[in-house]
């Protein structure tokens, strides 16, 4: 899909969702007790080193900003699902890295997880982000602090957060409700 691409038919899109879904739910791994005890976590790595798989995701998340002009992934799984839909898209793809990770001077935001606190960086000069129409991208969806100090840190450079996609929402930690106003999908929830 461009950004370019025709309208497209409900069936066609639910068709896609379900093909992305289906491979999602045969191919994710999940280890209990993982980083940190109570914790289960999801590991997409299998689904992302299928190519069948990794292709129905990246279609399905590129279908929910076809109009963005640049897409960020968060690290780190997310910069995999950024460079297969900017591809896709034909538009630019943004890291969201780990706090330390960049070169001064950063836009930074700390937030919280489920097992402890992080924080997020995106350049603060170099590329220019006011203005710009960003699509989101994070692996999963738990408890949504992580999803919610990236979309913050765009919104800080100026740019719009026109969507944010995940391939896993576990609905039950709350995740979305942290969320802006921007529209928020998930392939598979939980």
């Amino acid at each position: 899909m461009s950004k370019h691409a025709a309208i497209e038919s409900e069936d066609v899109a639910a068709e896609r969702t379900t093909k992305a879904a289906e491979m999602v739910d045969r191919l994710t791994r999940w280890h209990d007790d993982f980083p940190s005890p109570g914790v289960r976590f999801a590991d997409l790595t299998p689904v992302f080193a299928d190519a069948e798989g990794f292709r129905a995701v990246v279609d399905c998340l590129a279908a929910c900003a076809p109009d963005a002009d640049l897409v960020a992934g968060v690290d780190a799984r997310g910069f995999l699902l950024g460079a297969g839909v900017a591809a896709s898209l034909g538009t630019g793809v943004l890291a969201v890295r780990k706090a330390g990770k960049l070169p001064p001077p950063v836009i930074s935001r700390e937030y919280s997880l489920e097992y402890g606190t992080a924080a997020l960086e995106i350049p603060a000069d170099g590329i220019e982000l006011a203005g710009r129409r960003v699509l989101l991208l994070d692996d999963v969806l738990a408890t949504g602090g992580t999803l919610a100090a990236a979309a913050e840190l765009f919104k800080q450079a100026g740019a719009e957060v026109a969507a944010a996609a995940v391939v896993l929402e576990l609905g039950f930690l709350g995740g979305r409700d942290r969320q802006g106003d921007y529209p928020l999908t998930s392939i598979v929830q939980l």
